[in-house]
């Protein structure tokens, strides 16, 4: 069964709807609308990227395209010009729907091409094939991962028996188009609920407060996008009962701020990736994650192997495309995730990325765990660490510091940052503590929310 069929069998409710900052979307308009064959007919059996300026042009095409063409590639918002010739080649793409304002346009060039607004009126296929929904990895650098899906695994950790609770509208800063907000589109889509959809240019305050005037009730985003809405006098404004992180770190401060922000809120924070799926949701309030969840669980096994979670189940990413591709998963059918965990009583803790460790002097640092102690200081909104290149250790540890509102005029930053230096020792092996502190009035993320690690 397709999206269009599971709208359709759920009735399509007269209030389910999707809406950005130009409107509302009503999707019995679109289920109702009477489908192109002409559409169809060159779409069916295709491998098709869909390549929009905004979500609410790709939501569409996402549920018109599901069933009908044998390959969905989407398109995320930072894919660069000189991306797209990879993608185009790895995923053997043969037909692209897109609109204006797709940013890498002109690399489309000699691609046949549908504009989004057709292709969301192709009539439905008398016939499903499985449709391969594939999305790009996140990172910062030279070409991204393709990877390869099903709808079944994407939708594996959504409870669709239950119906949702009245009064239900899903948000999210994430881009449906990456791993995060494609998990809050199909709960939206299979709840049915109606959706909010972000934007990348929309200024904070003002994505907030259009969510709170569309009663969103159920918002998801990354501990990055978070910190960054605390700091807003809009977020009193929104109402959520559901409160949900992902994609980063969730530390016990940010949960504990969330928690003071929304009290009778759901406050959870989920373990999830593009290779990966989902992999669990914790809502006791703390960070990390309780030991028992590591082994065999309905449909899912995780493990702990050299200190890495790794992961088995139908959720995960079933291959990488392109030629030559590497194996997504093990012999053993287990995706190394590259996270790392450590063990504390009854529970685990993430450290950080295996591929992120700060070599200082031949001990191993993770930035991550750094981060954590310093945005527990009181007057710390966010922080990152990275490295300084030093000629005797190789390199030593530096942090650049976000400060709450409360601390931004401080009248001796010098003696703020021995303090937050001072803060982090009791807590750090020596090697760890930053030897330098700077003050900065904000810090870059990626198009995914996550901060970005390897910005100049």
């Amino acid at each position: 069964m397709n999206l269009r069929e599971r709208l359709t069998r759920a009735g399509t409710p007269d209030g389910l709807f999707l809406a950005d900052r130009s409107g509302r979307r009503l999707l019995r308009d679109t289920i109702d609308a009477p489908g192109r064959a002409d559409i169809a007919e060159q779409l069916a059996g295709r491998s098709v990227l869909v390549a929009t300026g905004g979500q609410m042009a790709a939501a569409l095409a996402m549920i018109a395209l599901d069933g009908l063409v044998r390959r969905m590639v989407l398109a995320p918002p930072g894919m660069s010009t000189e991306q797209v010739p990879g993608v185009v080649a790895a995923a053997e793409i043969d037909l692209c729907v897109t609109d204006a304002g797709c940013p890498f346009r002109a690399a489309l060039e000699g691609l046949p091409c549908i504009e989004a607004a057709d292709a969301a009126l192709a009539a439905p296929p008398d016939v499903l094939q499985p449709t391969e929904w594939v999305l790009t990895t996140s990172g910062t650098t030279g070409a991204p991962k393709l990877v390869a899906h099903t709808l079944e695994g994407l939708a594996g950790g959504i409870n669709t028996a239950a119906a949702p609770d009245p009064g239900t509208v899903w948000s999210t800063f994430y881009d449906i188009r990456r791993y995060g907000g494609l998990q809050v589109f199909l709960r939206a889509v299979l709840g049915p609920s109606p959706l909010v959809l972000s934007d990348p240019d929309e200024p904070v305050r003002e994505f907030i407060l259009r969510a709170a005037a569309a009663g969103v009730s159920h918002i998801l985003g990354t501990p990055s996008h978070w910190r960054l809405a605390m700091m807003s006098t809009a977020l009193p404004h929104l109402s959520a009962r559901y409160v949900r992180l992902s994609g980063e770190i969730a530390d016990q401060t940010i949960l504990d701020l969330l928690r003071g922000a929304f009290p009778e809120a759901r406050i959870a924070h989920a373990y999830a990736s593009t290779e990966g799926g989902v992999g669990f949701t914790v809502e006791d309030g703390r960070e990390g994650f309780p030991a028992g969840l590591v082994g065999t669980r309905t449909g899912i096994e995780i493990v702990v192997r050299d200190d890495t979670l790794h992961i088995r189940s139908n959720r995960t990413g079933r291959r990488y495309l392109g030629e030559g591709a590497a194996p997504l998963a093990d012999a053993e059918a287990f995706v190394d995730t590259g996270d790392l965990v450590e063990r504390r009583n009854d529970r685990f803790f993430f450290l950080g990325r295996r591929s992120g460790m700060i070599n200082v002097g031949g001990a191993k640092v993770q930035p991550e765990e750094v981060e954590t102690v310093i945005n527990g200081h009181p007057r710390v909104s966010m922080s990152r660490v990275r490295a300084r290149p030093n000629p005797i250790l190789g390199a030593v540890v530096e942090a650049e510091i976000v400060l709450r509102s409360d601390a931004a005029d401080e009248a001796d930053p010098a003696a703020l940052k021995s303090a937050i230096i001072a803060h982090c020792r009791p807590h750090l092996a020596k090697h760890k503590v930053p030897v330098s502190v700077k003050f900065v009035p904000d810090l870059p993320l990626t198009a995914g929310g996550k901060l970005l690690r390897r910005a100049p």
